[in-house]
C-alpha cells in the first residue's frame, strides 16, 4: 500500500482505524477456511472456480448462465411505515448490490444503459465491487467509475467482503459517500431520516452498529446499509426501520424453483433474497446486479431494486 493512500485513509477514519482495518485484511485475505461468519469460504478457494466452470461447460449450462447474468431486472418494493415522516412519503431508494463490476462487463454494461431512464431520489451501493477477494482493484475502480457516471446524486454506499478498505479514496472521489460505521442525516423539507452504514461484517467483522447508531435519536426513522444481512438481530435491537442488504446472490446457481444450492450466510432462508420482516423491521436482501465466483447465473436473475417508501 502506498503512503499517499495510507495517509488519505488515516485523515478519512483516524490512524487507529484506518491501520487496524489494513492489518486485518492482511491477516484475513484469500483464507479458505476460518475466519468470518462462515467457516468455509467458496469465493476464497480460486482453484475450484476453475472446477466450477469446466462443470457448467460439460453440461452444457455455463454459456446459457453467461447469457442469464446479463439480464437483469428492475424490482419494486413497496414499503409503508408509521413512523415515516410526512415529507418522506413517495421517496425512492434505488439500491445496487454486488456488482463485481471487474468480472461482469456485459452486466455492466446493461446496467449503465438502464439506469439513465430510471427515477429516484437517493442511491444506496451495497458492496462487493471487485470480483476476487484480494489483490489488485484498479479494474474495479474503472468499473465503478463508469457505473457512477450513470447515477444521480446523492450515492451512499458500504464495503462487502470482497472490497478493500484501500478503494475507499478513490469511491470518495468519485462523490459516493462511504458509511463506514456511520450515519448521515438526510433532510427534506422540515423533516429528516438517519441512514446509517457498517462495514464488511461477514468476513473481515468490522461492523460496529452501536457507533453507527449512537447519532441516531430514539424514535427517529433510520434506515442501515450492510453488504450482508447477517446483523439482521443486531439491526432490529438498535432501533433500525429497514435494513438493506445484499451478499447472497439469492444463492446465484439455483435449482428449478429459484431454491438456492447455498447463500454463503448464516440466516434464516426466507431472508435471502426479496423482501422480509423481522420483530419491527423490516428488510431486503438483494440478489444482486452481477456474479461472483463464475460470471454465471441459473434460475436467480440478477436485479436492481426500487424501494418506494410511503407513511401509513
Amino acid at each position: 500500500m502506498d503512503d499517499e493512500n495510507l495517509m488519505q485513509l488515516e485523515r478519512r477514519l483516524g490512524r487507529l482505524h484506518a491501520r487496524q482495518r489494513i492489518g486485518i485484511e492482511t491477516d484475513h485475505e484469500a483464507q479458505v477456511f476460518g475466519q468470518g461468519i462462515n467457516f468455509f469460504h467458496i469465493e476464497n478457494w480460486y482453484s475450484l472456480h476453475s472446477i466450477i466452470r469446466a462443470a457448467l461447460k460439460m453440461t452444457g449450462l455455463y454459456w446459457r448462465g453467461l447469457r442469464n447474468a446479463q439480464r437483469i431486472q428492475i424490482r419494486h418494493n413497496h414499503l409503508h411505515f408509521e413512523t415515516l415522516p410526512p415529507a418522506f412519503s413517495g421517496v425512492t431508494l434505488l439500491q445496487i448490490s454486488d456488482p463485481h463490476a471487474d468480472m461482469n462487463p456485459g452486466a455492466m454494461q446493461r446496467l449503465e444503459a438502464m439506469l439513465p431512464g430510471l427515477k429516484y431520489d437517493i442511491c444506496v451501493l451495497t458492496g462487493d465491487y471487485r470480483g476476487l477477494t484480494a489483490g489488485p482493484y484498479d479494474a474495479a475502480m474503472e468499473g465503478m467509475c463508469r457505473l457512477r457516471a450513470s447515477l444521480r446524486d446523492p450515492v451512499y454506499a458500504v464495503l462487502g467482503n470482497h472490497d478493500t478498505i484501500q478503494m475507499v479514496p478513490g469511491l470518495e472521489q468519485m462523490e459516493i459517500q462511504m458509511l463506514l460505521n456511520e450515519a448521515k442525516v438526510i433532510s427534506r423539507q422540515n423533516d429528516k431520516i438517519y441512514l446509517a452504514g457498517i462495514d464488511d461484517a461477514h468476513y473481515f467483522r468490522v461492523d460496529n452498529i452501536e457507533k453507527a447508531a449512537s447519532v441516531i435519536p430514539d424514535d427517529e426513522f433510520s434506515i442501515l446499509l450492510s453488504h450482508t444481512p447477517e446483523i439482521y438481530r443486531q439491526a432490529v435491537h438498535a432501533g433500525f426501520d429497514l435494513l438493506l442488504s445484499g451478499h447472497t446472490h439469492g444463492g446465484q446457481i439455483c435449482l428449478p424453483g429459484s431454491i438456492p444450492i447455498t447463500l454463503d450466510s448464516v440466516l434464516p432462508r426466507y431472508m435471502g433474497s426479496g423482501a422480509w420482516k423481522y420483530r419491527d423491521m423490516c428488510g431486503y436482501t438483494s440478489v444482486g446486479a452481477g456474479s461472483s465466483v463464475v460470471p454465471v447465473r441459473l434460475n436467480c436473475p440478477p436485479e436492481i431494486t426500487l424501494h418506494h417508501l410511503w407513511r401509513g
